[in-house]
């Protein structure tokens, strides 16, 4: 690489990699109060906050990326062309392809980084964000329990706790249990904890007392020391993860077993899915060009570019619009794939064309200057 296609180069790097830092730090915001409920609501540590958070960013930051690529170079390209530096490269003879070379170049790494998330991190991350949430389904205590609210775990138990300590025990405890043949149990208890006993999930009932309604309205009364409460009927230990598709590797997207019913009724958005892993990255060269197209696309003007900079964003916003469109129609129709990969790359052809037919030029015209002369008043 040349001395000028190194410093074109780094004068799109810096602008690029700062706008995927602020779009990253935005979306992970975003990401960061969506999983502030596992915390308030459901008593987990800030361990599974993070986790949470930061597993969901390899599918959000392959969306903002081309975002960030077309806001950097059109922040670049306009700097460099009004400080008239790209008009020098052409006066000094380089061609329009040497001049764009360094952004395509750029464009195209940021593709293979992007398609490599999709492939590869993106499935890996998504299927220890679905471990997390198992995990956080299995709590029981979060499950069963939320400070000062009546919540219903399971169909017919009823379960109340005045307040729960950071050790996790429960003080004040109230549960009420609807029984197969129409009686009913309540428990009352000072304090409770979840603990195992000979492998199985029991809450640890302590100082309290139990009431037991048969069919017939007899009642049965009882006080304890200890009470272990089965809690079984809240655990299904047979419960298997789920992958949906944006969890999965391409070679399941492809060619799913078409043996187990979900994946034979989802076949076609998986199909769809996996072309879409494929075909997104591409629009990170798509916002390249068109940025390419909006500052270099046509004449050389003093006063800025910012109609034909709203003007390309409009339609790269378009154009992403219609990307997503083609997945879900593909969801329906397989035949439609061939979109996802038909829609960028007809955008990144119209974006150089209109680079590239615009004329370069690189010599004055002596002929013209007497009559501007001419024209200036004595």
């Amino acid at each position: 690489m040349r001395l000028i296609d190194r410093y074109l180069f780094r004068q799109l790097l810096g602008p690029t990699l700062f706008a995927v830092a602020a779009l990253t730090a935005v979306v992970l915001l975003g990401e960061s109060l969506s999983g502030l409920d596992y915390i308030v609501n459901q008593r987990q540590t800030a361990i599974v906050f993070l986790k949470i958070t930061f597993l969901a960013l390899p599918q959000q930051l392959n969306l903002v990326l081309p975002i960030a690529v077309f806001v950097a170079a059109l922040v670049s390209l306009n700097r460099l062309h009004t400080e008239q530096e790209i008009v020098v490269c052409f006066a000094g003879g380089m061609s329009r392809w040497r001049v764009i070379s360094p952004a395509i170049r750029l464009a195209s790494i940021i593709t293979v980084l992007a398609l490599l998330m999709n492939l590869w991190v993106q499935p890996l991350a998504y299927r220890a964000l679905r471990q997390v949430y198992m995990d956080v389904k299995a709590d029981l205590a979060a499950t069963m329990v939320r400070e000062g609210e009546f919540t219903t775990p399971a169909p017919g138990l009823t379960v109340y706790a005045q307040t729960v300590d950071n050790n996790g025990d429960m003080h004040n405890l109230f549960i009420h249990q609807l029984k197969d043949d129409g009686g009913a149990t309540t428990y009352m208890a000072n304090k409770g904890h979840i603990a195992q006993r000979n492998g199985q999930a029991v809450m640890i009932l302590e100082q309290g007392s139990q009431q037991s309604f048969s069919p017939r309205g007899v009642l049965n009364f009882l006080t304890f020391s200890e009470y272990p409460f089965e809690l079984s009927q809240l655990s299904n230990p047979d419960e298997l993860i789920h992958y949906k598709p944006s969890d999965r590797y391409l070679h399941e997207l492809f060619h799913p077993d078409l043996q187990q019913d979900w994946e034979k009724k989802n076949r076609k958005g998986l199909l769809a899915e996996g072309h879409a892993r494929i075909a997104t990255p591409l629009y990170n060269i798509v916002a390249m060009c068109m940025a390419l197209s909006a500052i270099i696309g046509g004449g050389f003007s003093r006063l800025g570019y910012i109609r034909r900079i709203m003007t390309m964003g409009g339609l790269a916003i378009l154009v992403r619009v219609l990307g997503f469109v083609a997945q879900s129609a593909a969801e329906s129709n397989v035949n439609v794939n061939i979109l996802q990969y038909a829609i960028p790359l007809i955008a990144i052809a119209l974006s150089l064309r209109s680079v590239f037919r615009q004329r370069v030029s690189r010599f004055i015209d002596i002929r013209r200057r007497p009559a501007r002369i001419a024209a200036v008043p004595a």
